[in-house]
């Protein structure tokens, strides 16, 4: 099934885009979902962490995904 996945921040540097289409099996948790990530885009293990947010609502690890959903990938945020 098909994802798509929203880049903020330092994320966007890491993997050269502010959004892509990801494929993902059918069932897939948030969790697997972070480790499908750092897989495919590997640059993503040079940040600590970060939230991840399905449809504009920030996520449990255990959420699993559906058809169509938009994840956010947001790195932590700094500022003065």
């Amino acid at each position: 099934m098909k994802i798509i996945t929203l880049f903020f921040g330092i994320t966007t540097d890491l993997v050269g885009a502010t959004q892509l289409e990801i494929k993902v099996d059918e069932n897939t948790s948030v969790q697997h979902f972070k480790s499908l990530i750092k897989e495919k885009y590997p640059t993503l293990e040079n940040i600590n962490s970060y939230a991840i947010a399905v449809n504009e609502s920030y996520a449990t690890e255990a959420l699993i995904l559906k058809e169509g959903d938009t994840v956010a990938i947001i790195p932590p945020v700094s500022g003065g």
